[in-house]
């Protein structure tokens, strides 16, 4: 008998979990958690899907701060959410600092090591982002994807919403709409 597939929603880091400094996020006392975010993971996660972060942290290559930094941060934000982020996925490359990586969306390398660690299906998965390499590294593996824009932003995604809690309000109401395998 088959291994049964697992669903998932990616979700990119900043700008989507937490605010946007428009600047590094590695300071713990500059985390700050929007409204709606816990509800949001906690909607998504009742309706069986894992939760998975896939983060570009170029600060790292920047010499700013290392990947305990990173963890840190992490374990606010599973301290917020009661815990129900399953895993996180961090690129710690840039281009012009540490060369070319896979692992840094745009690329889908991050999101690929997590569909195969967890037998992920793509089909009933998303990405859930605020630029458009979120967008891009979603619809290289195949994943349905929500664009997080503001007013002035054009989209990328196959959905846009506002926030995060939108964005699963979308996510829910769509896979409902799916046949089940």
């Amino acid at each position: 008998m088959p291994l049964l597939k697992s669903k998932c929603i990616f979700l990119d880091r900043d700008g989507v979990l937490n605010e946007e400094l428009n600047d590094y996020l590695f300071q713990t006392e500059k985390l700050i958690i929007p409204e709606g975010v816990v509800e949001a993971l906690q909607l998504l996660k009742k309706a069986g899907y894992l939760l998975i972060v896939i983060t570009n942290q170029a600060g790292i290559a920047k010499g700013l701060y290392d990947a305990d930094a990173v963890y840190a941060i992490h374990e606010m934000m599973q301290k917020a959410s009661g815990g129900i982020l399953d895993d996180i996925y961090f690129s710690p490359y840039h281009p012009d600092n540490s060369g070319k990586s896979l692992s840094r969306k745009p690329d889908s390398l991050m999101l690929e090591k997590a569909i195969s660690k967890y037998n992920i299906d793509p089909d009933q998965s998303w990405m859930i982002g605020d630029r458009s390499r979120d967008m891009e590294a979603g619809k290289k593996v195949g994943l349905r994807t929500v664009h997080i824009i503001h007013e002035t932003e054009s989209s990328t995604g196959d959905f846009t919403a506002a926030n995060l809690f939108e964005a699963a309000k979308i996510v829910i109401a769509d896979s409902s709409k799916l046949p089940l395998t």
